[in-house]
């Protein structure tokens, strides 16, 4: 291993860690459906936390349960994932469809059997990104485990004052925000896109959200 290499194991999982923590203080973070998860931890029973490969980031801030295992892949890559997840008392698997996957897959229904709760991307490293792959069915099929679904999504907070309206050139997700000023907007390609194939923005009391507009 060269010295850069041995640099970036040694400086990165830390310096991780602290950009995660970080960003969770920076947070106000809300669950939704927690309860169908602690409906199982509360009898006793583990689960299979299933993420997108995309949505490990935040990972750390997003479990509250008992002890976890993820799988985690032998790359390089890999290798500081564990090391980051480490520090927040997480333990890890490593293996992947590529190399080691057989031996990872009866490490983890060992675990699962005992008690231990289980974390897999369904997608893997490898993608397709956001298709889930067979894997995580037949590790639920071999412990008996339910497959929980766990992902993390943040939204900017409108800090500006009511009445307020902003002159810049922005570029605006659409037009057909209620009351919104169109000074110096103009609308991207996608938003136009949306527009064409029946999509509008919505404005309901203090947040945004998008539905489809029946033809």
């Amino acid at each position: 291993m060269t010295l850069a290499a041995r640099l970036k194991l040694a400086l990165i999982p830390p310096l991780g860690a602290i950009v995660i923590r970080a960003l969770g203080r920076t947070l106000r973070i809300r669950t939704l459906h927690g309860e169908r998860v602690t409906s199982f931890w509360g009898a006793g029973r583990s689960v299979i936390i299933a993420f997108w490969h995309g949505r490990q980031l935040m990972l750390p801030l997003g479990y509250g349960g008992s002890r976890l295992y993820i799988l985690v892949s032998e790359h390089r890559d890999g290798e500081l994932i564990h090391r980051i997840v480490r520090r927040f008392g997480f333990d890890t698997v490593r293996g992947s469809t590529t190399r080691g996957g057989a031996r990872a897959l009866r490490q983890l229904v060992r675990l699962g059997r005992s008690g231990a709760g289980l974390a897999v991307t369904p997608d893997g490293p490898r993608g397709p990104r956001c298709v889930a792959q067979a894997g995580v069915v037949e590790l639920a099929k071999l412990t008996g485990l339910p497959i929980v679904p766990l992902t993390f999504s943040a939204s900017k907070k409108n800090s500006s004052a009511v009445g307020t309206g902003s002159k810049s050139r922005c570029r605006s997700a659409g037009l057909a925000l209620p009351g919104a000023s169109r000074s110096g907007c103009r609308p991207t390609p996608a938003a136009r896109s949306l527009r064409q194939n029946g999509w509008r923005w919505r404005r309901r009391s203090t947040s945004s959200t998008m539905r489809r507009i029946a033809p």
